[in-house]
């Protein structure tokens, strides 16, 4: 499938929002990143105006747009009727500027709606058929096709009206292309779908930067008389108010926001709804909400009060079309998902450390409404056991417990008003106490010296392996103190070294001993030496005094 949606992974950062608020799930999470599953996308758009990080952006067809411009010397711009909401003026004044950007003819979608809202009551007048969905919404269309294969036979066999405006624009200009542009990203995916009638598709947004590139201003001037009435179609109900809904055995109703035509969808497919004409749009609002309608896309109340002030009460006089050009058929273009087996359901949810009922607290928190929805999304490859925030809370916090409850070094955790806030087992036996009960939320000062805590927050530097003596607990510990500058709490974990402390002691208590004994001994070896040496030399000198006098006898002979 054609790529409309991409990712910049760089700034995907694990948040989970845009699963949460995909209404169809076709989302797939690794590799810490989000990705578009385009055989179940419907390309609403939600995910990229969701997107904390702007990781997902529509493609742009800008480039496509001024090549055509450039190459041809006819192209029209079929103008989307949300233009009004968007830049608060009328066609006359996006007839000068989109003329600046280089377009020949310039033409309203809405002509297009005219010929739409006709087949619709056609439709409904030959009551063929029991049920009747709107086919406007691109978004809709793939929404049924792809996911809801039952309440196909309800899709209205007619076009959309860029299809309708377009292919009138060259059937009555042969020569010109065409440019679609208006506030959805499904509608990239229709003129691609159904090529050689829209050439191109651009957005608002797609729009605005070409208009900044040109230095083009659009001044917010309405138009001196209303337009048609199909100038409605982008409100939601607008689609019913322009068409004549004379019809007394049919209900008309209006649906709009993607959960809500889901719902709907559910109850047509399942038989519950009977001679009803159903206007369905997959953003909240219509296309007054589409994801190309920047910052308008909140004040829903003011774009469709513009919207219905720009729109008259009469009808746009357009040529009209053959029945096969309105005519469209849909096909399902769906992909089954492999569904699990409630037992490996129950070993996914197990993984995640969810045994019992209970555990299943249905957070939503990694964007999927229930578990069993998580583990059947883990199960197609679409989400990993990692997305459970409360599994990975309850996995940290158990191997942190882990950790202290059995580190042989005391800790304890305060505040920054140095107050006592976590301790562990070794800590307590350290410091004498029975429980953490019994200084938790107290002052550090009950149970140690505070004088390194304040040091530690004073002066922003951590204390390294500081060796202390605690009187009071008659130990000796090597005290490291971190400071922990994004919450202002401080870490304290004492190793316990007194008995290396005593043997240290000890040890330099028998060094000591040992050099005593040692110079004693020296000492009594030196005076022995001295001795011997004393007698050796009176003992020489008579020995050489006797040998003198033997030798001068001897000599005398």
């Amino acid at each position: 499938m054609i790529e409309y949606l991409k990712l910049n992974s760089t700034n995907c950062k694990n948040c989970y929002k845009c699963i949460r608020h995909c209404p169809i799930k076709s989302i797939r999470f690794s590799a810490g990143q989000a990705h578009i599953v385009p055989e179940e996308c419907i390309l609403c758009g939600e995910c990229t105006v969701i997107c904390p990080q702007n990781a997902k952006e529509i493609r742009s067809d800008l480039e496509r747009a001024k090549v055509l411009v450039s190459e041809n010397p006819r192209v029209a711009v079929s103008l989307a009727p949300s233009f009004v909401a968007r830049y608060g003026c009328g066609i006359d004044e996006m007839r000068r500027v989109l003329g600046e950007l280089g377009f020949a003819d310039i033409e309203e979608t809405a002509n297009g709606a005219k010929l739409v809202k006709d087949e619709y009551d056609r439709l409904c007048r030959e009551g063929s058929h029991n049920v009747i969905i709107s086919t406007c919404c691109h978004s809709v269309n793939l929404l049924v096709r792809k996911h809801f294969p039952e309440a196909l036979q309800a899709l209205a066999r007619v076009v959309t009206p860029m299809y309708a405006h377009c292919e009138s624009i060259k059937k009555r200009m042969p020569d010109a292309k065409t440019v679609f542009i208006g506030p959805c990203l499904s509608k990239k995916a229709e003129a691609e779908d159904y090529p050689g009638v829209v050439d191109c598709v651009l957005t608002f947004d797609e729009l605005d930067q070409w208009l900044s590139e040109k230095g083009i201003k659009i001044s917010p001037k309405p138009d001196e008389q209303k337009g048609g009435k199909t100038r409605l179609f982008p409100t939601t109900g607008g689609i019913l108010r322009s068409m004549a809904c004379d019809m007394g055995d049919y209900t008309y109703m209006a649906v709009d926001g993607a959960d809500n035509c889901i719902a709907v969808l559910r109850d047509v497919s399942a038989g519950k709804l009977d001679h009803v004409f159903i206007e369905m749009s997959i953003c909240p609002g219509s296309c007054i909400g589409g994801p190309a309608m920047g910052d308008k896309r909140a004040e829903m109340v003011r774009n469709r009060r513009a919207v219905d002030l720009a729109s008259g009460n009469e009808d746009f006089e357009v040529e009209t079309l053959s029945d096969d050009e309105m005519k469209r058929d849909h096909s399902y273009i769906g992909v089954k998902a492999a569904l699990p087996g409630t037992k490996a359901i129950e070993e996914i949810l197990r993984k995640m450390g969810k045994t019992k009922p209970e555990d299943e607290l249905n957070c939503g928190s990694c964007g999927y409404n229930t578990c069993r929805e998580k583990a059947i999304a883990v199960y197609q490859g679409k989400a990993d056991l990692s997305m459970c925030l409360p599994f990975l809370k309850e996995k940290a916090e158990s191997f942190s417990d882990n950790i202290l409850d059995n580190t042989p070094n005391g800790i304890l955790v305060v505040n920054n008003a140095l107050e006592v806030q976590q301790i562990n087992r070794a800590a307590l036996e350290l410091l004498n106490l029975r429980s953490p009960q019994d200084v938790l939320g107290e002052p550090v000062i009950r149970i140690l010296d505070p004088a390194p805590f304040g040091e530690a927050l004073e002066t922003d530097e951590d204390i390294r392996a500081r060796r202390t003596y605690l009187a009071e607990y008659r130990r000796t510990v090597e005290q490291t103190i971190v400071h922990d500058r994004k919450d202002g709490s401080l870490l304290c974990i004492m190793r316990d070294i007194t008995a290396e402390e005593a043997e240290r002691e000890r040890k330099d208590t028998i060094a000591h001993s040992t050099i005593e004994i040692t110079d004693a001994v020296v000492e009594k070896q030196m005076r022995v030496v001295q001795e011997i040496a004393s007698l050796l030399g009176e003992t020489t000198a008579e020995t050489k005094i006797a040998l003198t006098k033997l030798k001068e006898s001897l000599g005398n002979e």
